[in-house]
């Protein structure tokens, strides 16, 4: 088995949009059923990627981390023209690949970041389908938010088609 830092790998954030739909339908075999884990650098997600990362450890498997980013949307006035929407990308995932690769816990496995846009739920789960995944790892959701619309991992545990590990 190749060394897991061969395999290590972080998302281009600045690909086009037509690239990350190629790298969508061509899954490394290496990452086929690992352990997804949903990771936006919260404590609560940092808690799910240390537990992710044991898992993947212990059933020699690969890990994939999953940002799903915030696409703001902003509307641009051109004159007279109708308004256009745009999205501003978020570049926090540029961030956490940084922050991954200095990771020393992750060293034990290898990993990939992808970044996605869109509703969280059907990102991770989308990810899990496409890698086939074992399982989908994410961190308990708390306060005001969660309990308004609904947690992620409540939400995940009622749609996913995978088991899902939630780490209070």
């Amino acid at each position: 088995m190749p060394d897991p830092a061969d395999r290590r790998r972080v998302a281009d954030p600045t690909a086009t949009p037509q690239a990350a739909d190629e790298a969508r339908h061509s899954c490394d075999p290496a990452f086929q059923h690992g352990v997804v884990v949903g990771f936006d650098g919260s404590m609560s997600s940092e808690r799910a990627l240390a537990y992710a990362t044991g898992m993947a450890r212990r059933a020699d498997s690969g890990l994939i981390i999953v940002h799903v980013a915030n696409r703001l949307p902003t509307t641009v006035w051109a004159g007279c023209e109708p308004p256009v929407f745009v999205d501003v990308p978020d570049h926090r995932t540029e961030v956490l690949g940084l922050e991954l690769a200095c990771a020393d816990h992750l060293s034990e496995v290898p990993w990939i970041l992808v970044e996605r846009g869109g509703d969280i739920c059907h990102e991770l789960e989308e990810v899990g389908r496409e890698y086939e995944a074992d399982a989908i790892v994410v961190g308990s959701t708390h306060g005001l938010v969660g309990r308004i619309f609904g947690s992620v991992a409540g939400r995940l545990a009622r749609r996913a088609r995978r088991p899902v590990v939630v780490i209070p």
